[in-house]
């Protein structure tokens, strides 16, 4: 195996960086076809447009982070077939991953094009943006395919310790979906319509690369598509991928729950918290790179029987994590404003934009201490209680903390901006809890025992 892909020996710092950076660059150019049709057409559409596509954005972050959860399973088993030598087992983990999210993409392309209607109305999609926010769920529905079959061949790369392949493919499809966007939206005057063409196609192209690398890579493992059936490994990585998605989807859902609330408050409130949340999404690629690193970085390391050095990543992740979000935080909460003039012109929405930017800012520091938690449990394969704390912040602090703010008289969206911090507060809590509960404190309990066992001089 490749020295760079064994993150069971050498520097932790310098292993989990040189993981983590693609990943990150990966992160944020797949996050760039969403903030790249929020500003070509807030550059060159309508306002009503900027809402549909911010609103519809929502609902196909929903669906991606969903996919992109439940797939952390497959990384996270092969990470710990390779930290156990055992390297007969991964074609089956990729061949049944292919045949589950074969029929994830049928599945979720029926709900997306035939109910588009009812989900822009249950996203209470502003009446003058409603037409733009169906046209942008239903395109995207019908190209869902490529969107399941990125993020799945990613997570094979990843698991594998490839997290440089991924950035290529996708550096591929970003420039596609930029050309794109330049010519169906500011070209044809295509408005949501052509934003949402223009990612369906980024994503085709990000899939015919990936295959293409894929094809050219000598890995240690044997695969042919006779491996694509439900074999015995989906049981595997279902036990550990769908607490995580179903994390993912109460999470998501708690953000589109407040973009309904948002929605309530008027045309510029939506505008400038779909900005602010396409911002906001950059910003969590951040600690979102760092999970996904540590979940395989920890999961080699438990495979090797290296419990020490996988709780020496977790803090090495915490500091270099919150590093990083105080020099993040500090810019956002001066320079929000500017930040969100990248995506339009309008000062109405750009203030609305900043305001709410300003309560979510200590979420960048604060993230980085919970995902690097949740990547060490991920890579344990302690997702039941990933989900549980999941859903403990969604329905305890940020749902009801978000609603109460924007009933409120005259309600400011930085103060509904703070129940993101504060949920992840809440969160970080617990998993100390449940850390010093079944790991520190396990420890310490095993090291009490064994002393007391020792012969007395």
């Amino acid at each position: 195996m490749d020295s760079k892909m064994d993150f069971t020996q050498g520097s932790i710092f310098w292993k989990l960086v040189h993981f983590m950076v693609p990943i990150l660059g990966s992160l944020i150019l797949q996050a760039m076809y969403g903030a790249v049709d929020l500003l070509v057409v807030g550059r060159f559409g309508t306002t009503a447009g900027l809402s549909g596509v911010s609103t519809g954005s929502n609902v196909m972050n929903l669906i991606t982070f969903i996919v992109a959860g439940f797939s952390m399973g497959v990384t996270v088993l092969i990470s710990r077939y390779i930290g156990e030598k055992d390297l007969s087992r991964i074609g089956n983990v990729m061949g049944g991953a292919a045949a589950v999210f074969t029929v994830w993409a049928v599945v979720l392309m029926v709900l997306l094009v035939g109910g588009a209607d009812q989900i822009a109305a249950l996203m209470q999609a502003p009446p003058e943006a409603f037409a733009d926010t169906v046209l942008y769920i239903r395109i995207c529905g019908g190209g869902i395919f490529f969107i399941v079959a990125y993020n799945v061949l990613s997570t094979v790369f990843r698991g594998l310790g490839d997290s440089r392949s991924p950035l290529i493919f996708v550096t591929i499809a970003c420039l596609v979906n930029i050309v794109g966007d330049l010519a169906l939206v500011a070209g044809l005057g295509l408005n949501a319509a052509g934003a949402a063409l223009a990612t369906v196609l980024a994503q085709f192209i990000s899939v015919l690369a990936a295959l293409y690398i894929a094809h050219l890579k000598h890995w240690p493992y044997k695969f042919s598509w006779k491996s694509i059936h439900f074999n015995s490994e989906v049981p595997n990585f279902s036990r550990i991928g769908t607490p995580i998605a179903f994390q993912e989807l109460l999470t998501q859902l708690s953000f589109m729950a407040i973009v309904a609330f948002i929605n309530r408050l008027g045309l510029e409130a939506s505008s400038g918290y779909g900005v602010a949340n396409k911002l906001v999404g950059f910003i969590m690629l951040i600690p979102g790179a760092l999970e996904q690193s540590m979940s395989s970085f920890v999961a080699q390391n438990v495979g090797a029987g290296k419990e020490d050095r996988a709780k020496l990543a977790m803090k090495t992740g915490m500091a270099l994590g919150a590093g990083i979000g105080v020099i993040v935080g500090t810019f956002v909460f001066f320079r929000g404003d500017f930040l969100a003039s990248l995506f339009t012109e309008d000062p109405r929405v750009i203030a609305r934009a900043f305001e709410y930017l300003k309560g979510f800012m200590p979420e960048t520091v604060v993230t980085a201490f919970l995902f690097s938690f949740i990547g060490y449990y991920n890579g344990h394969e302690k997702t039941a209680f990933v989900m549980f704390q999941g859903i403990a912040q969604t329905c305890l602090v940020r749902v009801p903390v978000s609603y109460f703010m924007s009933i409120r008289p005259n309600p400011s969206l930085t103060q509904i901006g703070l129940a993101a911090p504060l949920a992840t507060v809440f969160g970080i809590f617990i998993n100390l809890c449940y850390f010093w509960k079944h790991f520190a404190g396990a420890k310490a309990e095993k090291n009490k025992k064994t002393t007391a066992a020792l012969p007395e001089n």
